[in-house]
């Protein structure tokens, strides 16, 4: 980020949208200004306390052409001179010679004379003397980088004739001459610049008699066709008339103004130039890059909208149902546990509240805190402890799979609590044989904090929104850890669990759909989990999905070359997943960054206008979700803060996953201190008393 906002800010720079000055001043007063110049010719000479003026001899013209080199015009106007063996001056600015250099080695090679015009541009009037300086050198360091020269050539900008000099531009000259420069105005001024016409251009251009003159015209700075017309007749006209066109120099029989560099400032110089063409292909790239980001959000945010709609209204229909009757035999649920103390009771006392017929198996991952006496000493019915040595979730999952007792398996945290419905909604997309998983609402139930209320948003719309949208094109990328429901078929025709990632969840669910399964969300199958409370806990949580998405993504990358299902899911679900959770994400934060930029240095009102207009458009996705999950709207009221802070938690963190997994780092499984802040559900549950008989509530395992 750092390199690429010093790239953006070196191409704001050499684009004059940076330290730009573009004030002009109106005329002043000349009684300061010495006679002899305002009567004198176009070359100004206030080197060592000279103040001389020289015109051009008679029959001598020369060309000078302002605010160049471009791209555009100015290969037109060289493409002319050389056609007419002519040459001429080209004031260069410091910005276009940085972008352009090959031009400016061009009109070197080809025999002319460059000048210094300044790097930006401004009306040197206005400026200090160390900003004048910064001006000169900047636009020297651009010659040098370019064409290895220098020059003591030097036209203001806004000049104009001799006798236009007044008492705030000429201080100016006097100072310019101390640095060692001649200042050359002009004798006619062409104003093609008002693009009048080819004849008018050539009229003002012509001197009178056969005096010689310092010609101004433009070679950049806007449409300069009428200017490549008018020169390609005004050339030849004047040279039969006994004309020649010449440079300053050989105009007024004088070394050449442009003197070769080497050494360390031919180095400096191109070293500079390396630069800016280096800031101008990053800029291309970010450019592209946004462009690409824009299309991405804005086709996510158009496919979220128009498929979750879809999807609400096929779901919600009366005659919708999955198969032809409900299910209702009993499931396991399995409670993997690791030193969940604080919470699990709140969990399991859910599930005993449950409106559909379950088994409970919690599996004590080797806890340290109690995690399993909590759960024995509760002495429910239907509730088994299960305990192992530490081996990680994915472990304890299977081990829970070993022992649970029913086809169905209904998998959740030791951090969520169920409502009483959750179970039986999330288990009845199983009546139709291909459903091989089923994938629940999880909501943030500790949303009273500002991080918690972000989570909220990004959980409600971005991962429920989400949910619906790849239901409906059959490829979910994730059964979520809080809330799934599995075919104890399809989990052991896959193997289970793996440890193969850092995001078992996303893991197991990919590979249940390259082995043909359907996979689908349940939207009433409410589970309320606990975000993390503070960034560090935060940051832990999301750089493990991160990082185990990427490594989920890369182990089934083999689907895309598949066929049948898994070919389907690999060409369809595979690059969903790629586009809109890693790449979108990583070129997200240029949108910030040119925003950043925009404001800054301008157009600051478009630049917000715009960004509005994103925020706007997160917002309308952002309420539709809200409504579809029937939530209040005033958490929304955070959306721009979480836009401008919480967003760029995530880029950081993505990027830290990219560089984990491009340099080939290992990342463990980073367990997140819970509270236990989550009591219950939202919907009241009832609480059970605790059974002193039968068999079941002894602990197995």
């Amino acid at each position: 980020m750092l390199a690429m906002t010093a790239m953006l800010m070196l191409h704001g720079y050499v684009h004059s949208e940076i330290l730009a000055d573009h004030r002009i001043r109106p005329e002043a007063a000349t009684d300061k200004v010495p006679q002899k110049i305002l009567d004198g010719g176009p070359v100004i000479d206030t080197r060592s306390g000279r103040t001389t003026s020289l015109g051009i001899p008679d029959h001598r013209l020369v060309l000078t052409f302002d605010d160049g080199p471009d791209p555009t015009w100015t290969p037109k106007v060289l493409d002319v001179l050389k056609a007419n063996h002519a040459h001429a001056v080209f004031f260069v600015t410091g910005t276009m010679a940085s972008r352009y250099p090959d031009l400016v080695r061009r009109m070197v090679k080809e025999g002319h004379e460059v000048g210094l015009h300044t790097f930006s541009h401004p009306d040197l009037s206005y400026q200090s003397k160390s900003r004048i300086d910064w001006e000169l050198s900047q636009n020297q360091l651009a010659l040098e980088g370019a064409a290895g020269i220098r020059s003591s050539l030097f036209r203001p900008p806004y000049s104009s004739f001799a006798d236009a000099m007044d008492d705030a531009s000429w201080p100016v000259t006097q100072y310019v001459g101390t640095r060692g420069y001649i200042t050359v105005v002009n004798n006619t001024d062409s104003e093609d610049w008002q693009k009048p016409g080819v004849d008018e251009i050539i009229r003002r251009a012509t001197p009178q008699g056969s005096k010689g003159a310092v010609v101004l015209m433009h070679d950049s700075g806007g449409d300069r066709h009428q200017t490549v017309q008018a020169l390609a007749e005004f050339v030849p006209r004047l040279q039969r008339e006994g004309y020649e066109f010449q440079n300053l120099t050989e105009a007024l029989d004088a070394p050449s103004a442009n003197i070769p560099v080497t050494g360390l400032d031919l180095w400096k110089g191109r070293t500079w130039i390396f630069l800016v063409q280096a800031s101008e292909r990053t800029t291309d790239i970010l450019v592209v890059g946004i462009a690409i980001t824009g299309v991405l959000v804005f086709t996510r945010f158009g496919m979220m909208l128009l498929l979750s709609a879809l999807h609400a209204r096929r779901v919600r229909r009366k005659d919708f149902r999955r198969g032809t009757a409900p299910v209702t035999e009993p499931v396991s649920v399995l409670v993997p546990a690791y030193n969940e103390a604080k919470c699990i009771e709140n969990t399991v006392n859910s599930l005993t509240a449950s409106e559909h017929p379950i088994e409970v198996v919690v599996i004590d991952d080797g806890s340290n805190d109690g995690t399993a006496r909590i759960v024995e000493d509760m002495r429910l019915p239907n509730v088994r402890v299960v305990r192992q040595f530490n081996a990680g979730k994915p472990a304890a999952l299977n081990r829970g799979l070993a022992n649970a007792r029913h086809d169905i398996i209904v998998m959740m945290d030791g951090d969520t609590v169920f409502e009483p419905a959750t179970v039986r909604e999330l288990v009845q997309p199983f009546a139709d044989p291909g459903v091989g998983a089923v994938a629940g609402n999880a909501k943030v139930g500790n949303r009273d904090s500002l991080i918690g209320a972000w989570q909220h948003i990004e959980y409600v719309m971005g991962f429920n929104l989400d949910r619906r949208m790849y239901d409906l094109l059959r490829c979910m990328p994730t059964i979520p850890g809080a809330v799934g429901a599995f075919r104890r078929t399809a989990l052991e025709r896959v193997g289970g669990m793996s440890e193969d990632t850092l995001a078992e969840d996303t893991d197991i669910t990919m590979a249940l759909h390259r082995d043909g399964w359907r996979v689908v969300y349940a939207e009433n199958a409410r589970a309320w989990t606990e975000a993390p409370e503070s960034v560090q806990q935060l940051w832990s949580q999301r750089y493990r999905w991160c990082y185990g998405t990427m490594q989920a993504i890369w182990k089934h990358r083999r689907a895309l070359v598949e066929r049948g299902p898994s070919g389907r899911f690999g060409r369809v679900g595979l690059p969903l997943v790629s586009l809109f959770m890693v790449l979108a994400p990583l070129l997200a934060p240029l949108i910030d960054l040119f925003l950043l930029y925009g404001v800054v240095f301008g157009p600051t009102g478009r630049t917000i206008v715009a960004w509005l207009g994103v925020l706007g458009i997160q917002a309308v996705c952002a309420a539709y979700a809200f409504r579809l999950d029937k939530e209040r709207m005033t958490h929304l009221v955070s959306l721009p803060l979480q836009q401008i802070l919480y967003r760029q938690l995530m880029y950081v963190v993505l990027l830290q996953s990219w560089i984990t997994a491009l340099t080939g780092g290992r990342l463990r499984w980073q367990k997140l201190r819970r509270t236990g802040v989550v009591g219950s559900a939202p919907v009241a549950v009832p609480q059970r008393r605790a059974s002193h008989g039968g068999n079941e509530r002894r602990p197995v395992g």
